[in-house]
């Protein structure tokens, strides 16, 4: 029996070898997880020509992934600096990784990072076409757009960014409201400026269907991006943003008519007590689609601290039902960042998920934390480093300043509150200062 993509093969009853996977690394059964990729409410993006993809599932009942944003921009022209921090956000256990470039060489840089990265590579085509087609924004056509969307998927693509939803439904409701921050999303604002240089519809709503089919053909799956998300706490939960993910809900539905399979992406700054409202809203109007959210950054006030901002809104909202986190690093409104603030990003992101997942019960998500006390009890650093989500740091922290008694470390010394009752319930005296 043929298929196209992993929903349509799910629709037909068959476990792929993707299916069957993800499956056995989220110990999930496979008629289980078939039921979810077939309604939608998980996607497993894996382009046909993604010759290295470990595939990942993304959403409910499974673990929380990570999304890691890199690309080459006018101003910082190094390609093997980016590539340095692909490799590194594979070390780190990164499931995703978008290539946002754009300038320059950016088929070859893309080339090159899906022919050697197994996690999931996405793109924002809208970002390319400027550079990719050599022509001003004005002058491009919906067909040019499409065009860059075929040679993305054509190139191994797993998922895209499509900013469909800024239509002029909801382009109107945006006029009308006079936010505090306009348009935060690049893709966004690129598609709201040729709307109103050209006068024609959102072309990627407009001609839907058409994109829906060549992403079909090699099973790209849609990441429907929120062009009109909050970019401060003041903009948040208002008419605009509610009005684009009315949209996105119902482009949803004509995807999974087509068997595309659907990521929808969520909000960016909102306070935390908006957070859970938000979530669960979006799971309703949008069918129960797998949720992708930048941040949420939890306030305005911290750059060069916006990847703590965005872990503490991430794991509230991963808690509160988001399946996909995207970090934020320290250089966050700032710059690109460097390979330092890429790694702070991970991390911060990847202890954000990993708090969500044992939040929701998600089957071994506490297997590390247990492992970790076990070891802690023990005093065992070595086996402590192996468990820490960032080991070589810990490592570095704990070595820095070496403590006389190697069962205890330079912050208590003999004073460890651990060595103090390993030692006692023992049936051993605890004695301070003649101890050696």
């Amino acid at each position: 029996m043929k298929y196209r993509t992993q929903m349509e093969a799910a629709k037909k009853g068959i476990v792929t070898k993707e299916i069957a996977q993800v499956a056995r690394e989220e110990r999930m059964e496979e008629q289980e997880l078939l039921q979810l990729v077939a309604k939608g409410q998980v996607a497993i993006p894996a382009n046909i020509n993604h010759k290295a993809i470990h595939p990942y599932g993304i959403g409910q009942g499974l673990r929380t992934k990570i999304n890691v944003n890199l690309g080459i921009s006018g101003d910082c022209i190094d390609y093997s600096a980016e590539m340095d921090k692909v490799k590194l956000a594979i070390k780190y256990g990164a499931e995703s990784i978008m290539d946002l470039s754009n300038y320059g060489k950016t088929h070859e840089f893309r080339r090159k990072l899906i022919e050697m990265s197994p996690a999931m590579i996405g793109t924002v085509p809208v970002y390319d076409a400027v550079g990719y087609l050599e022509k001003e924004l004005s002058d491009i056509t919906a067909q040019d757009f499409l065009k860059v969307v075929r040679a993305h998927a054509e190139e191994g693509v797993d998922f895209m960014t499509i900013h469909a939803g800024i239509n002029r439904r909801a382009s109107e409701i945006f006029m009308s409201e006079k936010r505090k921050m306009n348009i935060v999303s690049r893709g966004g604002s690129l598609l709201f400026a040729w709307m109103k240089m050209t006068g024609n519809e959102n072309p990627f709503y407009e001609y839907y269907d058409e994109l829906l089919d060549i992403l079909r053909e090699y099973d790209v799956t849609i990441s429907l991006g929120d062009s009109l998300r909050p970019g401060c706490l003041e903009d948040s939960t208002d008419a605009s943003q509610i009005a684009e993910l009315t949209e996105l809900g119902c482009l949803t539905l004509r995807a999974w008519e087509k068997d595309v399979q659907v990521l929808v992406e969520g909000p960016g700054h909102m306070a935390i007590d908006e957070i859970q409202a938000n979530m669960k809203l979006q799971k309703r109007l949008c069918h129960g689609a797998p949720f992708y959210v930048l941040g949420p950054l939890v306030t305005d006030i911290a750059p060069g601290y916006d990847h703590i901002t965005s872990a503490i809104g991430g794991a509230i909202a991963a808690a509160s039902g988001a399946d996909f986190l995207c970090y934020v690093t320290p250089a966050e409104h700032l710059r690109l960042p460097d390979i330092n603030d890429v790694k702070e990003g991970i991390v911060a992101s990847k202890i954000a998920a990993h708090a969500a997942d044992i939040a929701k019960g998600v089957k071994g998500a506490r297997d590390q934390d247990i492992k970790m006390s076990e070891a802690r009890k023990k005093l065992d650093w070595d086996t402590m480093f192996d468990v820490a989500i960032d080991g070589e740091k810990a490592r570095t922290y704990f070595e820095s300043v070496p403590p006389k008694d190697k069962h205890s470390c330079s912050m208590c010394g003999k004073m460890c509150a651990v060595r103090t009752m390993n030692k006692i319930l023992n049936g051993e005296n605890v004695e301070l200062k003649s101890e050696k």
